[in-house]
């Protein structure tokens, strides 16, 4: 339809002027909607009529306001049909919550047969106690089943359900008394698996009684008791479901409101009573030790790495590992050391026995990923060919395995903690932001923990046990774990404005830097420049940072300490003071915009204003030749030499000679990003052939210019290896002899246009003479490779292998194992001693004196 033109009369203020009808529409039939449309329909063509400038006929706002309220039906139709889907999730959630009550009624018949008997396991008192109103509610859960099931096997939009939630919320009294008796229950529960073998064994098979999707309840008698409790509190918000589909107008409607009040009378009157027992266990006198948070997190043991599930608790700090166990076995762990918090100290490195830390080659943690990555395509592929269960699983162990290994390799910070002897323990993390995150929260809760204490090895084994129920990180904290129905991240590329910072209470030098998440662990990516001596730090820097399966931007501000004696040491190394953190989850619905988002992340009082703006593979990838071929971006290579008489182009040379002579020893060249506004200066004054770009070089970060670099290979209109070359320098690397891979990829280089040979042997000797700096700048020749491959040598649009791929995988999966491929092209050339080209070719070509 086209739009209504007038001078101030918009589709904004139609819709506003119909909002006074929303309660008129809820529920209409056609009819109804044609009829509020005729009411509504003089008011506004009058409006309209005597807005000036006025250009549109009043039909066509009519056409309008019908379309509106159509709009309004087809969105109830779909709201009914929801209402379906949200009625069986209820069923099959009553399913489960039924098996789980059955589960605590099986063992209560023979107990209470055997304790009329000379020997009872337990007493008449403790039986009722412990599965006080369990029966009762097994009886209220299965009626209401029972008649639910029916209804919604015979579903039509007009059929009611209403009354079965209104007749089910009547009877929450007896949630009444069960929550008033849970506390008792669950401590007598626990008593008497201390005090009777028999019973303890009775209460874990309790636990591993089955539900009918396949999965197991938590454990034993006591996590059991805890099904009800978690039932009732959530009661309310399955009606809130409910009654979203269901349009005012529907006989429902009035009966699940009152059920609605019903249960959230009953919910405020019980709330203060409810605690979350999943996260808590019973100590001595009473107290209740809540687990604060556990992760899976690498622990160093004689120079060994070792996975290890950590478990944060209010009192203590315990390490645990996951035992092997066979096929249908329930989860168990072994403990490993513990350290009650009011004995646990952050160790330095003068406190300890300094243990290197083994570095694993970035080669090894790379053969990882494209196993991950290879792995996933096998399972998308599964998913579309067959439906062989076992296959899956298969595969889906393969996946774990490599995940397990990716976990364990990736991290090389450390952070150490001790107990009260001084012995100490070193955990490797990749990500500063969770290494303060952990020691803050510790820190915290250290405030309310003043007495030493020591476990019997009976509490001990108890608090182990007690982890497989308590523990809320079930997996690997990989991106490759989530299900098909999250998100899987983002692709692309990032760009990043820090604006500036306020709240600090006193001056300042200060810095930010940025880290995002990628196959499962954080890396860090960008760095601002130091802002000296103000309480409002302004940078106003932009960074483009690639996105690899990213979910969180985290955000680290830094105190630098120039004195080293003010440094922190409580790491184990002299570091700069971290001011605060924070992060932002990344929403792919509102980066989707091309237009910048404006954000602002506050932490501890501190608050630091952000723009990013997300750009696509899809279109990130584009190679886009230039219109203005006067300049030397997206130009062609042969052009851009031709027309300076000179084999290598002037801005490559340039670039080049300004970084060896300043940037060699800079950490991170080429791999932290240069701020984004001076790149797009370079840019600009290379295109205009400024003749003082020279001279703004020479004032820039060098990373800045590093960054130019790469731009402009980027933006190449054709890669420096070629679009006709490129599969065959792909199916070369692939070759598994040596000396035919040798062979093949040679006569490949030989057989690029001059510029392009030429160039990129000049760029080839420059990055092996980064990497003999490796000690100072960090970049070794493999980190250089995984920087410039996809550059050099990604493809353009037309010949890329993502576009032309018949393989059923996604786009992602496809591009990660193309740069894969890209990085062990160009790190194969960057690891040979010499290319041994023929002397006539190398006569030509490299002794010009035009280069």
């Amino acid at each position: 339809m086209e739009p209504i033109r007038g001078s101030w009369v918009t589709f904004s203020w139609a819709d506003s002027f119909l909002g006074i009808y929303n309660k008129q529409l809820v529920g209409a039939t056609t009819a109804a909607c044609y009829a509020i449309a005729g009411s509504l329909a003089p008011p506004l063509a009058l409006l309209y009529s005597t807005t000036p400038g006025s250009l549109a006929p009043p039909r066509r706002l009519i056409t309008f306001v019908l379309s509106c309220l159509l709009q309004v039906e087809l969105d109830q139709e779909k709201g009914l049909e929801m209402r379906k889907w949200v009625l069986s999730g209820i069923l099959a959630s009553e399913e489960t919550y039924l098996s789980h009550l059955e589960a605590l009624l099986i063992p209560m018949k023979p107990l209470r047969a055997a304790a009329t008997t000379s020997q009872p396991m337990l007493t008449t008192h403790q039986i009722e106690t412990i599965f006080f109103k369990v029966p009762e509610l097994h009886e209220i859960h299965k009626d209401f089943y029972d008649a639910l099931l029916p209804r919604v096997q015979d579903w039509s939009h007009q059929q009611c359900v209403g009354d079965l939630f209104q007749k089910l919320a009547s009877q929450l009294g007896v949630y009444r008394a069960f929550v008033d008796n849970y506390k008792v229950a669950v401590e007598t529960a626990d008593k008497c698996c201390q005090a009777n073998a028999q019973f303890a064994e009775i209460s874990e098979v309790c636990g591993r009684a089955r539900a009918p999707d396949g999965t197991r309840s938590d454990g034993a008698v006591s996590a059991l008791l805890y099904k009800p409790v978690d039932r009732v509190t959530r009661s309310t918000l399955v009606l809130h479901d409910l009654l979203k589909h269901t349009p005012c107008s529907h006989p429902d409607h009035p009966l699940l409101q009152d059920a609605l009040r019903i249960s959230q009378n009953f919910l405020s009157s019980i709330n203060e009573e409810i605690t979350p027992r999943r996260q808590s266990m019973t100590v001595k006198k009473g107290e209740h030790r809540q687990l604060l948070r556990d992760r899976f997190m690498v622990e160093l043991v004689e120079g060994s790495r070792k996975l290890r599930h950590v478990f944060l608790f209010t009192d203590l700090l315990l390490c645990t590992k996951l035992k092997k166990q066979a096929a249908g076995k329930a989860q168990q762990y072994d403990c490993k050391w513990y350290i009650p918090l009011a004995d646990l100290t952050f160790q330095t490195l003068e406190d300890c026995e300094s243990t290197p830390i083994p570095l694993v080659q970035d080669e090894e943690i790379d053969a990882m990923k494209i196993k991950i990555s290879q792995i996933k395509n096998e399972i998308q592929r599964e998913k579309r060919t067959t439906k062989g269960s076992k296959v899956m699983e298969r595969l889906r162990k393969k996946l774990s395995e490599q995940e397990s290994l990716l976990l364990l390799m990736s991290p090389n910070m450390a952070f150490r903690v001790a107990n009260r002897n001084g012995k100490g323990f070193t955990f490797l993390i990749s990500s500063d932001y969770e290494r303060a995150e952990w020691r803050d929260i510790i820190r915290e809760q250290q405030k309310k923990c003043f007495k030493s204490f020591s476990l019997t090895s009976l509490e001990l084994q108890m608090l182990t046990n007690s982890c497989v129920k308590l523990q809320t990180v079930h997996t690997i904290p990989m991106t490759m774990n989530k299900e098909d129905d999250e998100s899987p991240g983002l692709y692309g590329f990032l760009n990043v404005i820090v604006h500036s910072a306020s709240g600090l209470k006193h001056s300042s030098n200060l810095y930010c830097s940025l880290e995002v998440d990628s196959f499962g662990y954080f890396v860090n990516k960008a760095r601002t420049r130091v802002h000296r001596d103000s309480t409002e730090p302004s940078w106003d820097e932009e960074f483009e940072i690639e996105l690899e399966g990213s979910q969180t931007v985290r955000l680290l501000c830094y105190e630098k300490c120039c004195n080293k004696a003010k440094q922190s040491r409580e790491e184990g190394e002299l570091t700069d003071k971290i001011m605060a953190k924070g992060q932002i989850k990344l929403d792919p619905q509102t980066l989707q915009s091309k237009d910048w988002q404006r954000t602002v992340i506050a932490m501890n009082g501190i608050e630091v204003k952000l723009s990013m703006k997300f750009t696509g593979r899809e279109f990130s990838l584009k190679r886009m030749p230039s219109r203005k071929q006067s300049g030397v971006f997206g130009v062609k290579i042969n052009v851009v030499t031709k027309r300076e008489r000179s084999k290598v182009p002037l801005i490559v040379r340039q670039c080049v000679e300004e970084i060896e002579r300043r940037g060699m020893e800079e950490v991170g060249i080429y791999r932290v990003s240069g701020v984004a506004t001076d790149i797009q200066a370079l840019k600009a004054a290379f295109d205009s052939n400024n003749k003082d770009v020279s001279v703004m070089m020479r004032e820039m970060d060098v990373n800045a210019i590093a960054g130019t670099l790469k731009l402009y290979f980027r933006e190449l209109p054709e890669p420096l290896f070629t679009d006709e070359l490129y599969p065959n320098f792909a199916g070369g690397i692939a070759l598994s002899d040596s000396v035919a891979k040798e062979s093949c990829m040679l006569n490949l280089l030989l057989s690029l246009p001059e510029p392009n040979l030429v160039t990129f042997l000049f760029v080839l000797d420059h990055l092996k003479r980064v990497a003999e700096n490796e000690s100072f700048n960090k970049m070794s020749l493999h980190n250089l490779a995984t920087v410039f491959g996809p550059t050099l040598l990604r493809p353009s649009e037309k010949d890329s292998k993502i576009s032309s791929s018949s393989q059923p995988i996604s786009m992602n999966d496809s591009w990660s194992l193309e740069v894969m491929a890209q990085v062990q092209v160009l790190l194969y050339f960057l690891q040979l001693d010499s290319i041994p080209t023929p002397d006539s070719k190398r006569q030509s070509l490299l002794f010009s004196t035009e280069v």
